[in-house]
């Protein structure tokens, strides 16, 4: 089963207005406990984030004081938030977001990759806020039941065959037995992308080791 956003993204749309104040911004961080807010505009659909290094600018008196012709353009536009005073001019833009129905993996890979804790979650036709996925959101799904990811391996295995699977702490062990190597490395890799699987222990033997690569004739 893969799992989507929607299945453990927060419901409360953690967002300020465009014309939200500093201490606005800061004191919904502190209210939700996040290290981030979303700026929306009348309509509620996203317009950037302002995140708490977004915030830290302001205290970094050589970004803030001193202007070169050589600046670069993320100094320039670290030196215009140090300067800032409200979320619109504050917020780095434009936002990254994700639908409800994006799948969890892709989101964790885009969280990594954007280099961001949370997203903003909207509808894929309205664009509007609906939610927000936060990192703790994401490593949930290492908490799934231990009979839930069992489930999950076994559909992921071949009907066809004995196997034998066992979970412990998000560590699956699958043994049996199949025909060639290249098999085993097949088995192995579906199970690990099961959600919630931490790692994969493979005791799955074989009978003919279809990977050797046999030097050529001299």
């Amino acid at each position: 089963m893969s799992i989507e956003v929607k299945d453990v993204m927060g419901r409360v749309a953690i967002a300020v207005p465009a014309d939200a104040s500093f201490a606005d911004i800061v004191a919904a961080m502190k209210r939700f406990a996040v290290g981030a807010v979303t700026v929306i505009d009348a309509d509620r659909r996203p317009m950037g984030v302002v995140s708490e290094d977004d915030l830290l600018l302001k205290e970094i008196d050589t970004v803030r004081h001193s202007v070169s012709m050589f600046e670069s353009g993320r100094q320039r536009r670290e030196h215009e938030k140090a300067a800032g005073v409200t979320a619109s001019q504050l917020m780095t833009s434009p936002a990254i977001t994700v639908t409800p129905g994006a799948g969890l993996r892709d989101a964790a890979r885009l969280m990594h990759d954007r280099r961001v804790k949370q997203l903003p979650v909207i509808d894929p036709v309205s664009g509007r806020i609906v939610g927000t996925l936060h990192q703790r959101d994401v490593l949930r799904v290492f908490t799934r039941p231990a009979g839930e990811l069992e489930a999950d391996v076994r559909a992921a295995l071949p009907a066809s065959g004995t196997f034998t699977a066992g979970t412990e702490a998000g560590v699956v062990k699958i043994g049996g037995r199949v025909p060639r190597r290249s098999q085993v490395m097949a088995l192995a890799e579906a199970v690990r992308k099961v959600e919630g699987v931490v790692d994969v222990v493979c005791e799955v033997v074989c009978d003919d080791d279809d990977l050797v690569v046999v030097p050529p004739l001299l």
